[in-house]
């Protein structure tokens, strides 16, 4: 019997490049040196495995099996010419634990600004066909039934959400975010929300799970709602969607469908709003999902803090949908509405990494770009660590890439980018969100370092079982088949 009952065969890698999208942007395939890279990791892994006589599901289990990873992604870019980044290790990471261990086990206090779960209990379930579900993983859980019909969504389940993300990583606290839907049909509504963060809470890890309100302002009742999620829910933001409209006509946050939202998240006290940038539904939803709203907004109210989720970035794949030039929209955008407005760095907009640091890992020259734009214009302390799990399944992977991501010295000569220090890593990876979410140091230390969810992370490293798997669409079928729960309404 193999000692492993998840990944028997050992051929998962701990960081995974694949093509997997969060639901809201079509898959996009791998590239050649992506796939170069992962077949070079998996030849790593079982030279190095052999060399240390380790099984090779335990050599990929520890961290030099990441850092082996990460080390062949580097060879794998150099040759294909990819050198404005790189996964900053040494050699010897691959074969030696404590070498591994001083870049990828650096123990930051790690705060998620964006995280999903998707119920497979609630109602939404009913209406929604079959192939709604093709997406979700017929196996890798301990809690998959093949036996009975939809058994295998025990694999996004409350339990499995948990180990995801508080025992496979190394996440602290994450905020609980949402989707856009009409109100009938929701994948997570915020009572299944709250009963996540009361699993967390019944293992005394109060407060390492926030809940966020979701607000479209242009469907009928939703900002009336409002006072109710505070009260009921506690949420600590609102999470909206500018691109997203029941009748597929979205708003900006400076019109009047936008400023009345605004003004009643600033009655009611919780002026945090997390706003959906780039990765648009389609091309009708396009111009709602740029940022030019965001300087105008942020300007008029200087009391209320932006979180942009995404960056407003913008894939290749809607690069060429949508005819855009490089460089013209989607990150840029962000940067010259700051500019236009009269908003500087360390200002009331922070930018968000969710999606966009998974999908830039795949091309470090586009990350540096990337990130050092980010760091340049909207200043180092306005970066947000988001990672849009569970579509990526655990986090530990993006964390551990990014504790390792360096952007090159050249770039940073050439651009006036910063290098990414230790210091720097700590403010996005959590430091930087506990401003606007309000969180003092001391009580960081309280929520997230001493309680029963720190002694169960302890206890279960002792002999973990990740999946080192994907849960969101890696095709354009499965991405189609995932918009059926909502009608299509999303792109």
């Amino acid at each position: 019997m193999p000692r492993h009952r998840i990944d028997s065969e050992d051929q998962r890698l701990p960081i995974k490049l694949d093509s997997t999208s969060n639901g809201e942007f079509l898959p996009v395939p791998l590239s050649r040196a992506n796939r170069h890279a992962n077949a070079l990791a998996q030849e790593a892994a079982g030279f190095h495995a052999r060399r240390l006589a380790m099984g090779r599901r335990d050599f990929l289990l520890g961290s030099c099996g990441a850092a082996s990873t990460l080390l062949a992604f580097n060879a794998a870019n150099a040759a294909a010419g990819r050198t404005g980044g790189f996964f900053d290790l040494p050699a010897v990471a691959a074969t030696e634990p404590a070498a591994a261990a001083a870049t990828l086990e650096t123990g930051e206090f790690i705060f998620d600004v964006q995280g999903h779960y998707v119920d497979p209990t609630e109602a939404w379930l009913k209406v929604a066909p079959e192939s709604a579900f093709s997406w979700a993983p017929k196996a890798g859980c301990a809690l998959a039934d093949g036996k009975t019909p939809r058994g295998h969504l025990a694999c996004l389940s409350s339990e499995e959400f948990v180990k995801d993300v508080f025992l496979d990583s190394d996440t602290d606290m994450m905020v609980l975010s949402f989707v856009p839907s009409r109100r009938e049909a929701s994948p997570l509504e915020i009572e299944s929300a709250d009963a996540v963060r009361r699993i967390v809470d019944r293992l005394e890890g109060n407060h390492r799970l926030m809940i966020h309100g979701r607000v479209n302002p242009n469907q009928p009742g939703d900002v009336e709602d409002m006072p109710r999620l505070k009260e009921q829910f506690g949420v600590c933001a609102w999470k909206t969607y500018t691109q997203w409209g029941p009748d597929g006509q979205g708003f900006f946050l400076d019109d009047d469908v936008g400023i009345r939202f605004v003004e009643e998240a600033r009655r009611l006290g919780v002026k945090v709003i997390c706003v959906h940038k780039g990765l648009p539904f389609g091309a009708e939803s396009y111009q709602h999902s740029q940022c030019r709203d965001i300087g105008p907004i942020a300007k008029r109210f200087p009391d209320v803090s932006f979180l942009v989720y995404h960056s407003g970035f913008v894939t290749e794949v809607e690069e060429k949908a949508y005819g855009l030039n490089a460089g013209g929209d989607g990150i840029d955008t962000l940067i010259r509405s700051l500019e236009e407005s009269g908003v500087g760095r360390g200002s009331n907009v922070y930018a968000e990494l969710g999606s966009t640091w998974r999908f830039l890992m795949r091309d470090p020259t586009q990350a540096a770009h990337a990130l050092g734009k980010l760091l340049k214009h909207c200043g180092p302390d306005n970066v947000l660590w988001g990672t849009d799990s569970i579509w990526y399944g655990s986090p530990q992977d993006q964390i551990q890439a990014f504790r390792a991501f360096q952007i090159a010295p050249e770039l940073r000569e050439k651009h006036g980018y910063p290098e990414i220090t230790p210091a720097l890593r700590a403010k996005i990876f959590g430091l930087n969100a506990m401003r606007p979410y309000g969180i003092s140091a001391e009580e960081m230390k309280l929520r997230a370092r001493h309680d029963a969810v720190a002694g169960e992370r302890f206890a279960y490293r002792e002999r973990p079982e990740p999946h080192f798997r994907t849960r969101g669409p890696k095709t354009r079928r499965e991405f189609l088949n995932l918009l059926a729960w909502n009608g299509g309404s999303r792109a």
